[in-house]
């Protein structure tokens, strides 16, 4: 693939040198870690940065590590890294079932979680269960170090919280205070490497507590308040998923686009929401089908 686009190119061995280079150049350079979304960019022209900087030299940058019942993910760790963890598995099996959607095995080997999360497209697989998991992004400037809720994270399509001169040095997940099951819920227009159509993420924790995310039916991903209050203390039962589903339409904002209709979206969301849910609390209590397995 040729890059017709000239810019400086930095591999910095260090955060602090890092930071310093991004805060000398601002907006005007973009940051490289696995490198799937802007190597593509700058070679169709829709980005033209004036420098690059590579931050794949910054071990610190590779860590992944379970510790006091948090999860770190460093910048550099990637979707198959993911996926590959048992400690992961074991603690966040919801993030396995979306992580493994992403894409195609190829890109999951280079691709990363927070090079996904900085895209911030609104089809993001990563985007729901780091939503119910209710994880943080920490980022870095030269001012100092912030920690920035995920529920915060995105502000628009395409668009994160990030201040311009900061980098993101991980994202830091709590392990559930309950014991829980989850379920990912992807629709695409075929099985292997496609963008959402439409995508819900649900947590089911000891006592009846939900958490519910959406991704690719609004201009962010985003949780659903109005659904979650509803489920909150309360036996999942058909009546009470009829009238989960009804809320739907009050949740997301799906578009017509390429992929699909909004209607289209809508009805499915409803579908799905129903499908993910009966998954996740079967899965809670030792049943249902296993993790990585479709509901629909």
């Amino acid at each position: 693939m040729a890059i017709a686009h000239e810019f400086e190119y930095f591999k910095p061995e260090s955060l602090e040198e890092a930071v310093k280079l991004k805060a000398r150049y601002g907006d005007r350079a973009r940051l490289l870690a696995g490198g799937t979304d802007l190597i593509v960019k700058i070679n169709d022209e829709l980005e033209s940065p004036e420098a690059v900087i590579d931050l794949k030299g910054i071990k610190e940058m590779k860590r992944l590590e379970f510790k006091d019942g948090r999860l770190f993910i460093g910048p550099l760790v990637t979707f198959s890294e993911l996926i590959d963890s048992p400690e992961v598995r074991e603690k966040f099996p919801l993030f396995i079932e979306a992580a493994e959607t992403v894409a195609s095995g190829s890109i999951r080997n280079r691709a990363t979680l927070v090079g996904n999360i900085c895209s911030a497209v609104p089809s993001l697989d990563s985007g729901t269960p780091l939503l119910t998991y209710e994880a943080e992004v920490i980022a870095r400037g030269e001012d100092g170090e912030r920690t920035i809720p995920i529920a915060e994270w995105f502000v628009g399509p395409k668009k994160n919280a990030l201040k311009e001169g900061e980098i993101v040095v991980g994202v830091s997940i709590p392990e559930p205070p309950k014991k829980h099951g989850g379920c990912y819920v992807k629709l695409g227009r075929y099985r292997g490497e496609d963008l959402a159509q439409v995508g819900v993420g649900i947590l089911a924790l000891e006592g009846n507590e939900y958490r519910v995310a959406f991704c690719a039916v609004g201009p962010i991903a985003s949780r659903a308040d109005k659904i979650e209050k509803l489920l909150q203390g309360k036996k999942l039962d058909n009546g009470l998923i009829e009238e989960a589903i009804k809320l739907v339409p009050e949740e997301i904002a799906p578009i017509d686009d390429i992929r699909a209709t909004g209607e289209y979206r809508m009805h499915m969301a409803g579908v799905m929401l129903g499908r993910g849910l009966r998954a996740a609390v079967a899965r809670l209590n030792g049943q249902g089908p296993e993790y990585g397995i479709s509901v629909i």
